[in-house]
Order: structure tokens, then sequence, then C-alpha cells
């Protein structure tokens, strides 16, 4: 990506130290819900092993596990879990191969792996202006530029190729760019018009009308007939109607009628089919990540009713008793098991319970403009590229 891929000047450090924002008010939180993320803290804290991986060498689920001590306000090398969030991002940076790919797992999750631990450090060099995450940031972000595939989606495995896979991809890589145009990155405005061309054929149509999919000159009939993002263009899922939400608010498409018929299913699926079960976080991990970004995103009164049925949820389903191994923790429900799976689901309800706190660049509600791939007044917009 060249000069685009540049980082953000050292003086947007000031502003992302400290939390931009405060709770809008005690619904957001709870003492419960403050009890069951510090005490999720505490398991993630007494798990986490020397090598700061949880025993795990999924760099995505690693960098999760960072990313529940970040949202919490806890800073690498400061205060009582500087220690754990540093060697989590240790973990992560050194294992980083000369390409930039973040994954030393299967190919089949180059992609998965990338996106994932790459927001994570976006996050966390918003938080720190660490030069050594910087540098590890550039080149990450290039990957993603590098394998964007040429209909604007991504594959499983770190390559280009000419059609993308699914919609699970891409979302991970949207939060990856988001979050590093969000602390100053400048990222090619090219990049995000073909993601967002690419995000948009895989919504679907589900109520009346041709159901036809989203394209530039769309009937205005079809903007307003029930629709929801699929993970392949036809099989729907919350995860997926969530996160087809995200991509689009990620990438400044704020006004899309897609978000607005794509959220209303999830809000659905949040009253009808959350997981009640002891031991696991509501819905899964997976999904219950990009429900709850997806509802913070959106924000207004779709945020203030449905929020809270995802943060007691949590709280119902938390481990409160038990040895260290159990007390504090989520199972993931799916997807992945075993102390990884528990990692996963523990890291996501920490960080679903601190969203109201704000901590998190990507949380502190800056605007994209999507014709230029900035954030207007961030570092990205001065056009004056240093390197960390």
């Amino acid at each position: 990506m060249g000069r685009s891929a540049a980082v953000a000047v050292a003086g947007l450090a000031v502003a992302l130290t400290a939390p931009c924002a405060l709770a809008e008010g005690d619904w957001e939180i709870t003492r419960d819900g403050e009890r069951a993320a510090k005490l999720g803290l505490q398991w993630l804290a007494a798990n986490q092993g020397r090598a700061g991986n949880w025993e795990s060498d999924d760099l995505g689920l690693v960098a999760v596990g960072a990313l529940a001590f970040l949202s919490d306000g806890h800073a690498p090398g400061r205060g009582r879990y500087g220690d754990n969030v540093r060697r989590a991002l240790d973990f992560v940076v050194t294992s980083a191969k000369p390409s930039g790919l973040l994954n030393v797992g299967s190919q089949r999750r180059d992609m998965y792996n990338h996106g994932l631990a790459t927001f994570v450090l976006t996050q966390a060099y918003g938080m720190t202006q660490d030069k050594r995450i910087g540098q590890t940031l550039d080149k990450a972000l290039k990957l993603i530029a590098n394998c964007q595939c040429e209909d604007g989606g991504w594959d499983y495995e770190a390559r280009r190729q000419r059609n993308g896979h699914d919609l699970s991809l891409a979302v991970m890589q949207a939060k990856a760019l988001r979050g590093a145009m969000d602390i100053g990155f400048e990222i090619e405005p090219r990049t995000i018009k073909m993601a967002i061309r690419s995000v948009r054929e895989h919504y679907k149509v589900t109520g009346g009308g041709s159901g036809r999919r989203g394209g530039a000159g769309e009937a205005d009939s079809v903007a307003d007939l029930p629709g929801v993002f699929t993970y392949d263009g036809n099989r729907s899922t919350t995860a997926m109607a969530a996160a087809g939400v995200v991509c689009l608010q990620e990438f400044g498409k704020y006004d899309d009628f897609r978000v607005r018929h794509s959220i209303d299913a999830v809000i659905g699926d949040i009253h009808g089919r959350m997981r009640k079960e002891p031991g696991k976080v509501p819905f899964d991990a997976y999904t219950l990540y990009y429900v709850s970004q997806a509802l913070y995103q959106v924000g207004g009164e779709r945020w203030r009713k449905n929020y809270p049925a995802l943060r007691d949820a949590c709280v119902r389903n938390q481990r409160t008793t038990g040895d260290v191994q159990d007390r504090g923790s989520w199972d993931a429900g799916s997807h992945v098991g075993g102390k990884p799976g528990r990692l996963f689901g523990t890291a996501v309800a920490v960080f679903t319970l601190s969203i109201p706190n704000r901590y998190l660049p990507i949380l502190q509600q800056a605007y994209l403009d999507p014709r230029t791939a900035r954030t207007p007044g961030g570092a990205g917009a001065t056009g004056a590229p240093s390197q960390p």
C-alpha cells in the first residue's frame, strides 16, 4: 500500500490514551455487569500462562484475549493487568511472519486470524503508540490490501484471486481497516470501495418483490422490503446478519437501507434465539462478538432497548463458582472447544460487557468519509504520513 498505509502522527496519542466518552446512563452499566466483567478478567489473567497465549497458537484467539483487557481500560505494561495485556500482544507481534501475516496455524485460517489480530493491534496502537506494534500493523495492512480479491472480497488463504469466499472473511478485514483509519492510518479508497461492493452482494431480500440483491441502480421498492446479510448471498445466520451491518457501518455507509433491515433481523434473534445455557455465552462467542458491535454502531433506540438483553444474558450464564479454571468463565458455545473455547467465550463476554466504557478507539464514534477513506480531523486526514 506504500504511503497509503502510513501511520498516525504522534499527537493523536493524547486523545486516545483515555476514554473520550462515558456510559450514557445506569441502563448501560450495572453493578452485576461490572462484577461479571471483573470476574472474567480474573479468569483470563489466572489462566493465561507464562507464554501469554492461553496455550493456543491461534493468533486471533490470543488477540481477542488481549482485546478483553483493552476494552476494560487496561493498557499494556500499566496497572493490575498491564503484564497480561503486554504478554498477549507480544505473542501476537513476535509470531508475525516476514510477509506481515498474523497466522501460524492452518492456511485455511490465514485471513480469519490475520484480520482479527490486525484489528486488535489497531486498538492497542491507538491506546499506546507503541512503535513495534505500529511497524507490525503497517505490514499487516499492506497484506490485507494485497490479498483483496478482484471482486472486493477475501479468501481464507492469504492470496489474491478472482473471487472472495464469503462475508465472514470480509468482516474481519473491515474491522481491521476501520480500526486502522480511526487511529490515523491512510487506506487506499479503492480498497474500501471494492469491499463495499462485495459486502452488498451478500445481502438478500427476504420478503416480496423480485428478490434481486442490491446494486447501484436498484428500484426504490427494494429498499422498503425486508432483507438480511448472508454468508454467501443465500444462507442467512444471525452472525452474518450482524456482520454485514458491521461492515457497512465501518465503511461509512451509515444510512444504507441494508443496515436497517439486517439489524432488525438481528434484534428479532436476540429475543428469540439467544442461548440460555449456564456456562456458555448467549448465541455463541462468534455471533455475540458481531451482534454486540452491530447494535452499538447502529445506536439509538435499538441499542438502548436491546443491549441490556445481551448484557444480562452474559451475566446470567457466567460460571460464578468453582476453582480457578472455572470461576468467571464462559464457553464459546460452538466453533471452538476446550480451553481455547473458554478463552474465546470469556474474552467476547468481557468485551460485550465493557462496550459502554468506550475505552477502545473503535468505540469512540469517529465519522468516516468513505469517499476518501479517512476520518476527518484524525492524523490520517492530514496527508502527512510518518513512520512509527
